[in-house]
């Protein structure tokens, strides 16, 4: 039998082998360190990154070149900005009687808005809460019937299932009208979508474009973990659509009783005009159109429409700026409530600071209210929220568990003047890394509906206690899960 003792002995390495591979040990760890330092991220986040790269040198490198940059170079299209920009003094304009006998600190909002995303206050003749499928897309399919020059459409989801197909072929039949037709899509969120079920809209004249493909033979990057949540529709930049809806049976209550609860916003007037120019801008970026110069022109594609009274704003953030707009705005909004802070939420992940907000808002004697789904369609996420809840309750905040079916919804009532409807929800992910998009609206304009839908939904939820007993199994689920917040 053979022992080890009859096992030839191994070469030595030699000193100078020893000393290279040393000496290029540390320069990899040097390197990655100042490249990860350049990142000003957190310090503790900043050394958990540079240790696990130590530790795990190829699984870490792996994965931080993917899931660790938390911003994007991306040049703005300073042509589509500048038309925009044309246009925004008349906002101004018609803002300023409404100016006048707004709350200070909302005033202070629009500025803030400005000043992080380059876009104004501007106004709506028609502001449209739609809850649920079976309105949001009534209304989206006979926006787009009656559209006569151009729709441009962006979603996250866009799955290839009933209410998908009859969009597509309703986008097919406007295209084979003359109707000019863009079509952006989230390469990963639609990644179900191949290219036989867009050939009849290609083949029609549309144009469609995948956000971020990052498919093998494609563009390998470290962008697949940015990626466009956004839902914007705009019909002859006169009518505009954003909010929590995907173009997916799930969320139609036709299709599906167990469907997505979800609420989603229509508007006609100037503020279309912004949703208009944040497509313009990601379209030109997702597919470089600009380059084969575009078959029309941005001046009338930006141009002013219908002068309104109900103040809108709409906030736009993503990777490519450092100013987190709309987490921002949302600080700002808690920051100056006095009565009442409501937000409806599928993922509840707060960062430090907007959980100090909220808790702050309740200690001083603010209505704080959060609801999210009892069953998620994501555990871990689920996990993480429940790590929250302690907190906010100790501080006075008043937690409820959608009961119902999954809520989707992603809405905000600050006092009575200010409604917020869009894609953000209440994480890290749509705050920091996700292209988002919401709508501020000024006035009770929108927060009566949303507080009266929000008090329709607490008949349906589960109010969290704070003496709630958890085994201890769950209870470091939730705690392990928050750990990964920065990423959920």
């Amino acid at each position: 039998m053979l022992s080890l003792s009859d096992l030839p002995d191994l070469p030595a390495v030699p000193d100078t082998v020893k000393t290279t591979l040393s000496f290029a040990w540390t320069a990899y760890i040097a390197v990655l360190a100042v490249w990860i330092v350049l990142q000003k991220r957190s310090p503790l986040s900043t050394l958990g990154w540079i240790l696990s790269m130590a530790w795990l040198p190829v699984l870490g490198f792996g994965v931080y070149y993917f899931f660790g940059p938390q911003r994007l170079r991306r040049q703005r299209v300073k042509r589509i900005r500048s038309h925009a920009n044309l246009y925004a003094k008349s906002d101004f304009a018609n803002l300023r009687a409404l100016s006048d006998h707004a709350p200070q600190h909302l005033q202070q909002m629009g500025l803030l808005g400005r000043a992080t995303c380059d876009i104004p206050v501007s106004t709506a003749s028609d502001v449209r809460l739609l809850v649920g499928g079976a309105q949001t897309y009534k209304a989206l399919f006979d926006a787009i019937r009656a559209a006569r020059h151009h729709v441009h459409l962006e979603y996250y989801i866009f799955e290839p299932d009933k209410i998908g197909t009859a969009l597509r072929d309703l986008l097919v039949e406007k295209a084979r009208q003359g109707v000019k037709v863009r079509l952006l899509v989230d390469a990963l969120g639609s990644k179900r979508l191949g290219r036989r079920f867009f050939a009849p809209l290609e083949a029609a004249g549309a144009g469609v474009g995948r956000f971020h493909d990052s498919r093998i033979g494609r563009r390998l990057r470290p962008v697949i973990n940015f990626r466009t949540h956004r839902k914007i529709v705009v019909c002859d930049g006169e009518v505009g659509f954003t909010g929590g809806l995907n173009i997916t049976d799930e969320e139609d209550e036709r299709t599906r009783p167990d469907a997505y609860h979800d609420v989603h916003l229509r508007l006609e007037g100037n503020a279309v005009r912004w949703l208009q120019m944040v497509f313009l801008e990601d379209w030109v970026y997702a597919t470089g159109e600009r380059k084969r110069r575009t078959a029309e022109d941005f001046d009338r594609l930006l141009r002013p429409t219908v002068v309104g009274e109900h103040a809108v704003q709409i906030v736009a953030s993503g990777p490519d700026s450092a100013y987190e707009a709309i987490h921002r705005m949302v600080l700002a909004a808690i920051h100056g409530a006095v009565r009442r802070v409501w937000i409806t939420t599928p993922y509840f992940v707060p960062g430090s600071p907007a959980l100090m907000a909220l808790t702050s808002a309740a200690l001083r004697g603010v209505d704080v209210r959060v609801m999210v789904p009892m069953r998620s369609d994501s555990r871990i996420v689920s996990a993480a929220a429940r790590s929250y809840f302690d907190e906010l309750i100790e501080a006075g905040a008043k937690v409820w568990e959608y009961e119902a079916r999954m809520l989707h919804s992603k809405t905000m009532v600050f006092d009575d003047n200010c409604g917020v409807v869009g894609t953000a929800n209440f994480d890290n992910r749509s705050f920091r890394l996700n292209y988002e998009i919401c709508a501020f609206v000024y006035g009770p304009t929108l927060t009566v509906p949303l507080g009266a839908q929000f008090e329709r939904d607490l008949r349906k939820s589960m109010r969290v206690e704070a003496d709630r007993r958890l085994p201890a199994w769950q209870k470091l689920f939730d705690a392990t899960a928050r750990l990964f917040s920065p990423l959920l």
